[in-house]
């Protein structure tokens, strides 16, 4: 039996919608899989598990983000502990009675000074990690992260939001 071009034509766009749906859904599965890694990186509030499943970091990629994060997380807990410290200090001050205003001043731009530089090379370290991923991943991870650099507390190494700032 002979199939014309009509049945043909039909045939074809046929496999095409066939082709589209299953592709769509082998995408859906993966995606709901991939979230539901990411999901549970989240529960378990492991920011590494969570940035190489959801920027998609290869073997090489993940070693090198992990050894820049373990090399940084001692520089940060440097920073965080200086400002602890000098606000320590600044808030014995202002409880002291007869505080001096000016010395009040210097222990605040102190405590300023040393956000400043914390929070300067956190946003070093954020950029440094998001050069080792795929220019479009390094670019959404750096959108996310690089605003949240104000926010931290500085009472410990910043965690991507999966857990308060402190140790």
């Amino acid at each position: 039996m002979n199939a014309g071009p009509v049945a043909m034509r039909h045939l074809w766009k046929t496999l095409v919608l066939l082709a589209v749906v299953a592709g769509a859904a082998g995408w859906t599965t993966y995606r709901i899989g991939r979230d539901g890694d990411v999901r549970d990186a989240l529960a378990r509030r492991d920011a590494l598990t969570w940035l190489r499943t959801d920027f998609q970091l290869s073997d090489a990629q993940f070693a090198e983000v992990r050894r820049l994060h373990e090399a940084y997380a001692v520089v940060c807990e440097q920073h965080c502990l200086a400002i602890q410290e000098a606000a320590i200090r600044r808030n014995q001050l202002k409880a002291a009675p007869g505080a001096e205003a000016a010395a009040l001043a210097a222990a605040d731009r102190r405590v300023e000074e040393l956000r400043q530089v914390c929070e300067s090379a956190i946003a070093v370290h954020v950029r440094e990690v998001a050069a080792q991923m795929a220019p479009e991943q390094g670019r959404r991870y750096l959108a996310l992260v690089l605003p949240r650099i104000a926010d931290f507390d500085h009472r410990a190494a910043p965690d991507l939001g999966l857990n308060a700032h402190r140790h």
